[in-house]
């Protein structure tokens, strides 16, 4: 039995991790931005599944808020922020704010988590294809990904021999974001009736 963190593990990719891991028998804790949030779907995945507030774009804040996790053997940050801005329209609050999330908050979640990994704890991060894959508004979210990758170097050689690892997956076509955009080539419901 394991004690698997889900940083984000509220919903998307964090929620689905979140219950292969319950249904595997591990402990998991989720975060999310609210603590009703994370209780909710917490109670939702059920198990011994616990829910915790955890707001990333506030690093002050993570110690507190983890202060009660005694023990870690994977540590999965998979909480994203979607603040899109382009060049020509560039919101520096948003690129802050995502900075901040992304990288800063990483940072912070693992340095206050580091002394409390057991001997095989592994740390998983999560970016984004934009990374190699830009596309109109990804300015900063396509410069922070390629960070992420950066940030498991410098993790990697920091916290040897705990292992760290990044996924950058791609667009997850239905989500809200791209499942309404006219023609969007990564995700295509045929028409009923057809394939």
């Amino acid at each position: 039995m394991t004690t698997s963190i889900i940083v984000g593990g509220s919903g998307g990719l964090g929620r689905v991790l979140a219950r292969r891991f319950a249904d595997r028998g591990d402990t998991v804790i989720i975060t999310s931005r609210t603590r009703e949030r994370a209780e909710t779907v917490a109670a939702e995945i059920a198990g011994t599944v616990r829910g915790l507030a955890v707001d990333l774009s506030r690093p002050e804040t993570i110690e507190g808020a983890l202060v009660d996790v005694p023990e870690a053997d994977n540590l999965v940050i998979t909480a994203i922020t979607e603040d899109f801005t382009t060049v020509a329209d560039f919101d520096i609050a948003k690129a802050v704010h995502a900075v901040t999330t992304k990288l800063v908050g990483y940072t912070e979640t693992v340095r206050v988590l580091h002394d409390r990994f057991t001997p095989g704890a592994s740390v998983v991060l999560f970016g984004g294809l934009a990374k190699e894959r830009p596309y109109p508004g990804s300015t900063i979210v396509t410069a922070i990904n390629a960070g992420i990758t950066g940030l498991v170097k410098t993790l990697a050689v920091q916290i040897a021999p705990h292992r760290v690892n990044a996924i950058h997956p791609g667009m997850v076509g239905d989500h809200p974001r791209w499942r309404d955009v006219p023609e969007n080539p990564k995700y295509h419901v045929p028409p009923s009736g057809g394939s």
